[in-house]
Parts: C-alpha cells; sequence; structure tokens
C-alpha cells in the first residue's frame, strides 16, 4: 500500500510540469531583463565618464605607466 502511495505522489502531471517551466523561465527572464538594463545604465555612465577633462587629460599626457609587478622591474 505505501509503494502504491508513494507512486502516486511521485507522478507529476503534464500541466504542473508546464507551470513549473514557466515560472522558471520567467525568473530568469526578469534577471535577463535586469541585466540589460543594469548593462544600458553602465554604458551611459561609461560615456558621461570618456567625456570627462581627467580622461582626456589623463589620454594626453605623456607618463609612462610603470608595470604592475613589485619585483625585478628596476
Amino acid at each position: 500500500m505505501f509503494k502504491v502511495l508513494l507512486s502516486i505522489a511521485l507522478i507529476v502531471t503534464t500541466t504542473q510540469l508546464t507551470m513549473i517551466l514557466i515560472a522558471v523561465a520567467s525568473v530568469f527572464l526578469v534577471f535577463i531583463l535586469i541585466a540589460i538594463v543594469k548593462m544600458y545604465k553602465l554604458k551611459a555612465e561609461n560615456k558621461k565618464l570618456m567625456q570627462t577633462n581627467a580622461y582626456n587629460d589623463y589620454e594626453e599626457s605623456n607618463e609612462d605607466i610603470p608595470s604592475g609587478h613589485l619585483y625585478g622591474d628596476n
């Protein structure tokens, strides 16, 4: 009797499976939309920063940029 109840409890109907898949797909769709909005905001902020004088001054200066290694690079 326990095996019969367990097998009945584990049966998932097509409708239930479809609803679960729709819910999971909806969550991922929300995450993708949030990522796209964030990407456009970062792109706009980057464009603003590229137009500032600090970036232009840095690009126009002819200073050598030291390498990131702390040893053997004198």
